[in-house]
């Protein structure tokens, strides 16, 4: 097998958009190989010509309606080959998209739209019902008016895109409690296309995963270094992509050759005990977006490769191979800086530290996006000029995460300097939900935290002070929120407060808030008790799951703080305790104590009058774990 080497990224050029442009690529694989397969969803199959067609016509119409250089268009679309098809269409009609996804409440997306200030908003007709009324013009990509345009090239020549235009703005979780658009301009994007393909040798006979979230910045790495290089891209549906077992059997029935696992996924492929079929086409295995804990079994038959990167310098910053070894004293690094990427570790002074010291990552080159839409105040804070490049448009972003620079060149990861979160690939400030929490009418104040208190198992918790006013609620908390943010943000767990704990200087004391307990956490009623054997064991193997000492029959397992990979833990407790298996989507249609119970006696043909004790439990089996579309559980990268 063929593995993957670290190139140097030492020399730096610029990258010349008249060959690196990612929409003239694209148009070029479509002239000369018209037939060869681009894209896969499902159902759906999607050649470059026929791609290359129907972009044409989008743009068509996105001209007619004013769409031009730098300007915003937004793209909420289902998990589909639309995705594509309308991001190259904004990209031939000289615009820029913003990617929306659409299991965002509506009011974040009438935020995202309002403050991209998006002149045209590109969704189909089988979601409109899901979408915010704002009043601005929409195009359905399964119109007639679409359709009826002509697939000839637009007026609009991609080959003269300039690399100081707007490719994509994405929005990404705020400090200040609001979202925030990071504008990447298309010499970036060719810059991480120039750089991926290159460092992974990628070529036309490469089959890649699309697995990262609509609205995860990974999603546009996911496909544009592929179609610039005339591979094809499969895209997983959302069964598949949501758990550890159906995506390794995916990637295996489809031939992948690349492919991109969140961290959190890829950690359970690394530690599943099911080996990888020898005969893989899988020869290279690519994550990021959470820092990484396990080292590769030396059996696998492909490389994996960690990588680093925040949004604001264009999905990837550092990457590097991660050896089939374990060092107890170190998590897998993160790699070394990619090509025209400059990667400094410094102190507050913005002093190079010493190798092997911490210090703050910054990052400049190509890869730094252009700023923050319209915030220049948060743009000013965080794109500071670089004294390490003499040219006078240089600057450095400020990352916020400290690492430390490795003997041999690498940086090793060690966490964040500020209260920004990373939860199963997802980053989160916790003052957005906060925001989101205080408009309730009966809470008078509050403060997020993410709290580890079981290895590996990192969860967010909400401690909220009430007014008096009225009776708070687990589930009514978490429905009121679930109208403000994305399921990703929503608090496994509220503590009810008296008042918040203080620190000598008056600020709020993290460190002494409590951890989740019965007797602090909130509930909706008294639980029922329960009364048959199965039950009763089925409440202690959730109670020691979620660290509750009191489960009552009808209480759910997700609004107790369950999600998808303790739900993948559930299953497996479960089989261990009772011999037989329920099914995943048994969990998330029933996921109560009672539901549970009558799915397990039903499988075993009567009541289980006998379940084995605890001591036979293992608890480190893992099985696989599911969250299906619109379910509102976990909806991951």
């Amino acid at each position: 097998m063929k593995r993957f080497r670290q190139k140097s990224s030492h020399s730096i050029h610029r990258p010349d958009l008249r060959d690196n442009c990612v929409p003239g690529l694209v148009a070029a694989w479509a002239l000369t190989t018209p037939a060869a397969l681009a894209v896969t969803a499902e159902l759906q199959e999607l050649t470059y010509g026929e791609l290359d067609r129907r972009a044409n016509r989008l743009a068509r119409d996105l001209r007619s309606r004013g769409v031009g250089p730098d300007v915003l268009v937004g793209l909420c679309v289902p998990r589909s080959a639309d995705l594509v098809i309308g991001a190259l269409g904004v990209w031939k009609a000289g615009g820029a998209y913003v990617p929306m996804d659409p299991a965002y409440p509506p009011e974040r997306l009438a935020f995202m739209l309002d403050d991209a200030q998006a002149a045209v908003l590109i969704s189909s007709s089988r979601i409109a019902g899901q979408l915010p009324a704002t009043g601005r013009e929409t195009v359905h990509m399964d119109a007639p008016q679409v359709a009826s345009q002509s697939a000839d090239v637009p007026s609009v020549n991609t080959a003269n895109t300039a690399a100081t235009d707007l490719a994509y703005v994405i929005y990404t979780s705020g400090s200040t409690g609001r979202p925030k658009g990071v504008e990447i301009t298309h010499g970036s994007l060719a810059n991480l296309v120039a750089w991926h393909r290159q460092a992974f040798s990628v070529t036309a006979a490469d089959r890649a995963s699309h697995v990262a979230g609509l609205g995860f910045d990974a999603a546009v790495w996911e496909l544009w270094p592929y179609l610039a290089a005339g591979a094809s891209v499969h895209l997983a549906d959302e069964e598949t992509r949501n758990s550890a077992d159906l995506l390794r059997d995916w990637l295996v029935a489809q031939r992948i050759t690349i492919g991109f696992v969140p961290t959190p996924l890829a950690e359970q492929l690394l530690t599943s005990s099911v080996t990888w079929p020898r005969d893989s086409a899988l020869r290279l295995l690519l994550t990021g977006g959470d820092t990484l804990h396990h080292y590769p079994p030396a059996d696998l038959p492909f490389d994996l490769i960690n990588n680093y990167g925040p949004t604001e310098c264009t999905v990837v910053a550092t990457s590097g191979r991660v050896p089939p070894e374990r060092s107890p004293a170190m998590l897998p690094p993160i790699g070394r800086a990619i090509s025209n990427t400059q990667v400094y570790v410094l102190d507050e002074h913005l002093r190079p530290v010493p190798t092997g010291a911490a210090g703050e990552i910054y990052i400049g080159g190509v890869s730094v996006a252009r700023g923050y839409h319209n915030r220049p105040d948060l743009t000013a804070e965080r794109f500071i000029p670089n004294s390490f490049d003499p040219a006078p448009e240089s600057r450095l972003y400020r990352t916020g995460d400290l690492a430390r620079l490795l003997p041999d060149g690498q940086l090793a990861f060690l966490g964040r300097i500020d209260d920004q979160i990373k939860i199963r690939g997802y980053r989160i400030e916790p003052e957005e939900i906060v925001r989101a929490l205080n408009r309730h009418a009966d809470i008078q104040g509050s403060v997020v935290a993410a709290r580890e208190d079981s290895p590996g198992d990192k969860r967010l918790v909400a401690y909220v002070v009430g007014n008096g006013n009225g009776d708070l609620t687990h589930t009514g908390l978490r429905d009121f929120l679930r109208d403000l943010l994305p399921d990703y943000m929503l608090p496994a767990a509220f503590v009810r407060m008296d008042a918040f704990p203080l620190t000598a200087h008056g600020k709020i004391d993290r460190a002494a808030l409590p951890a989740p307990v019965p007797s602090n956490t909130l509930r909706d009623d008294v639980p029922d008790v329960a009364c048959t054997p199965t039950e009763r064991r089925v409440a202690e193997i959730l109670g020691e799951l979620l660290e509750l000492e009191e489960i009552g029959l009808d209480d759910n397992f997700f609004l107790l703080g369950g999600h998808s990979l303790l739900g993948a833990q559930l299953i497996a407790r479960l089989r261990d305790a009772f011999g037989v298996e329920i099914a995943l989507r048994s969990l998330f249609e029933g996921p109560t104590v009672a539901a549970l119970s009558a799915e397990l006696d039903r499988l075993a043909g009567g009541d289980l009058a006998e379940v084995r004790q605890p001591n036979d439990l293992n608890p480190d089996r893992s099985a696989p774990s599911y969250v299906p579309q619109g379910s509102g559980m976990d909806r991951g990268l």
